[in-house]
């Protein structure tokens, strides 16, 4: 990331989070530091070795630190870096997004308190574009 050169915003911010891994593991992280193992566990369905890439990748972009123990048996830790709070900060309006997306698309379950889907003020754009298209 560090050589490639960017004409707008979007770039290195996609670059930072590409990947299937990277914002769960952001997000996990935003929990407090956590050590390699515990991670695995949070991170439903990563394989070791891709963990270990992106975790690598993360820390590269300096979006996290890996902190080395110097114990018997040696322990390491991963924590968010200033860049990687301020990411997830960013993250955030684009999961509370993707939740309202999901639940009016049937794709995301209603909450518990509430069988039925939950209507959201962002989901209005979403009904009137619908109907434009269908109507079009």
């Amino acid at each position: 990331m560090a050589n490639t050169h960017y004409d707008c915003g979007i770039g290195p911010a996609f670059e930072a989070i590409g990947g299937k891994w990277k914002v769960a593991i952001l997000w996990e992280l935003s929990f407090g530091s956590v050590r390699f193992g515990e991670l695995k566990r949070k991170v439903s369905g990563v394989t070791e070795k891709m963990l270990i890439q992106q975790l690598r990748e993360l820390d590269r972009d300096g979006l996290i630190s890996r902190t080395v123990f110097h114990e018997v048996p040696p322990r390491v830790e991963y924590a968010l870096t200033q860049w990687g709070v301020s990411l997830n900060a960013a993250l955030a309006p684009i999961a509370d997004w993707g939740e309202a997306f999901a639940r009016a698309t049937g794709r995301y379950p209603a909450p518990a308190s509430d069988s039925s889907a939950v209507a959201h003020p962002s989901n209005e754009p979403l009904a009137s574009a619908r109907a434009e298209s269908a109507s079009g």
